[in-house]
Parts: C-alpha cells; structure tokens; sequence
C-alpha cells in the first residue's frame, strides 16, 4: 500500500472516509443495508447508505475523543443490488397494508402481503448475521449501516451468539418495542421487541433519548427488568437542575453488562441534525451530550462488540453526492462511533 496522507483531500476512487483499506486490511467492516421498507411515516433512510458514504470523504481524520480510528481500517462494503431490490419488493407488498392503517386480520390479502414482507425481512436478518458472524469470528468490528432499524436484528443475534449476556446501549426518540407495528413481524418499531424475546444471549437493553412511545412500551419500560430506559424528560431534568450530566450517563450504563452493542437510531438526536430522518420528534440529544455518552461508556471500560447507525435519510432535496445536512452529520456520527468502539477494544 502506498503510504497514506490522513491530512489530505480524498483521492479518486478512494474508500469510506477517503480511506484506501480492502477488506484483508481493515479491522472495521461497514455494511450498507439499504432497506426501509416498514418505515411507517415518510422514507428515505434506504438512501442513507450512500450519502453517508459519499459525505464521509470530508471528514477529517483526527478526533480529538478517539484519536486516530482510520489507522484500523475502515471498509465500506456496499449492497450489490441485492437488498435494494429486496426493498423495492418489500416497499410494493406494504404500501396497501400502511395506506389501511395496518393490517387487517380478517383479509386474507394483508395475510399474505405480510407473508412475504416476512420472509423478505428475515433474508435482511440472514444477511446482516452472516455478515457480523464472520467479522467476528475474524475479530474485526461489525457495523451496520442503515436502512430504517429493522436492519440490525440478525447481527445483534450474530454478536449475542458469540458473546452471550452483552447489552444494547439503544439511542433513539423510541422505545422501539412495539409488537409487530401495523403487523410486520419485522418492523423498524419492533426491533426491540423481537431482540428481547427471540434473543436470549441479550442480558439488557439501555434507552436514551425516548421520547415517544405507545401505552404498552411504557408498560414494559416500567415493568422488564431487563430494559433501562432513560426517558428524554428525565435527561431534560438533569440539564435543568444543573445536576452533573456525567454522574446521570455513569448511573445508566451501569445497567450494562461489560460487552455492548451500540444501536444509534439518529432520530434520538436533536432534530436540527437530523431534519429529514423518517419520524422525527422534538427534543433529543444535542450533539455534545450524545458524544458524552460515548465517551463515559469507554471511560466505563465497556467493550463494543458491534455497531450499527440507522434511519438516516438524506432527504428528497439533498444532494444525491452526499452533501445534504443528515449525511454530513451521519458521517461524523458513525466515525465517532467506530472511534469509540475501537478505543474500547484496547
């Protein structure tokens, strides 16, 4: 390999982040998975992918949290047309079920219809668990580039397989434990849910951010012990008090067993760094508070087994080369992700 400038301008043809890494020679695999085909008020994260790719060759390599991650490697591995085709299908087969305020369970059609966004969504599952399967069995990162967050099941199943008892430590303005939203089995607001009761190698799952839930995910927040959810008021109150933000994020990761899978929705940020993501909420952790939270769960000396970033979405006005607002912040955000989970891992 020619020797690498981490201070100049991307080159021609170059990788993620303007970084020349193969895969022999990277630590860091990124996979994109463009799919939102359950997303239930407005897509658009099926493009994130792409544009966080395209925006990531403008940042800059040093992080004065992390140090130098690029010196990994990092490489991107981009959907072959398999899954955006998948997507395409799955998008048909649930517009008709969405437009009808979910499925109807006496119509045979929406029974069928649901059918097959199952089996289309559990090809996304085999995928990203046969992906984040053998990064780990190479002792290299998984990250899961999204797609609406449906998309990391399979490789939150893949890490809770190799080591069980981890947690989630889950961003988002949603609790995401609905049962089977509007009747996909698979749905971005289910992610959740299906981890916890077809995932027995996940120990807890960490919530921050939330903000908007429905009656029965607040039952559940309240009632499993398994779930710690740091609600968005809660976070609100700590700021207004004045009490130390440090001291509250320690208190919650406490809750975390020593191995972690980081599971970022970026909707559990501010909307004003994320204005086209597909359910956005106001509220949500400004920019130095997620980092925060970042940064106490390395000083914590937990170790990050996986990653993924989803529900991006670039927006119908964005630049198709990645200069939109959502995939510059995306960029920056999934480079300090892997920063964070590589400073981990020692």
């Amino acid at each position: 390999m020619e020797p690498f400038d981490p201070d100049a301008a991307a080159q021609p043809g170059s990788g993620i982040f303007g970084l020349p890494h193969g895969p022999e020679d990277a630590s860091v695999h990124v996979l994109g998975v463009p799919f939102d085909a359950t997303t239930s008020y407005r897509r658009g994260a099926a493009h994130g992918p792409e544009a966080v790719a395209a925006a990531s060759v403008q940042v800059d390599l040093f992080d004065r949290l992390f140090g130098r991650p690029w010196e990994e490697g990092i490489w991107y591995r981009a959907d072959d047309g398999a899954i955006a085709g998948w997507n395409e299908r799955a998008r048909a087969l649930a517009d008709p079920v969405i437009a009808a305020g979910g499925a109807d369970p006496d119509s045979h059609e929406h029974a069928h219809l649901l059918a097959e966004l199952a089996e289309l969504g559990g090809r996304v599952n085999d995928l990203t668990e046969e992906f984040t399967a053998g990064c780990l069995a190479e002792e290299r990162l998984p990250v899961l580039l999204g797609g609406d967050h449906s998309v990391p099941f399979g490789g939150i199943r893949a890490a809770a397989r190799a080591h069980p008892g981890m947690g989630v430590l889950h961003f988002d303005a949603h609790a995401d434990l609905r049962v089977a939203f509007e009747g996909f089995e698979w749905s971005h607001a289910s992610i959740f849910h299906n981890v916890l009761e077809q995932v027995p190698g996940v120990a807890s799952l960490v919530q921050v951010g939330v903000r908007d839930l429905g009656h029965a995910e607040a039952l559940r927040c309240e009632t499993d012990p398994r779930v710690h959810t740091l609600f968005d008021d809660q976070w609100a109150e700590v700021l207004a008090h004045g009490r130390d933000r440090r001291e509250a994020i320690r208190a919650h990761l406490d809750h975390l067993p020593s191995d972690v899978w980081v599971s970022f929705d970026v909707d559990g940020l501010s909307p004003d760094l994320c204005p086209n993501t597909g359910t956005p909420v106001p509220g949500g952790l400004d920019w130095h508070a997620a980092m925060q939270w970042l940064e106490e769960l390395v000083l914590r000396g937990h170790r990050v087994v996986g990653v993924d970033l989803c529900e991006v979405a670039p927006g119908p006005a964005a630049d198709p080369e990645g200069a939109g607002w959502d995939a510059v912040v995306g960029a920056r955000l999934l480079y300090r992700l892997i920063g964070a989970a590589m400073s981990s891992r020692g």
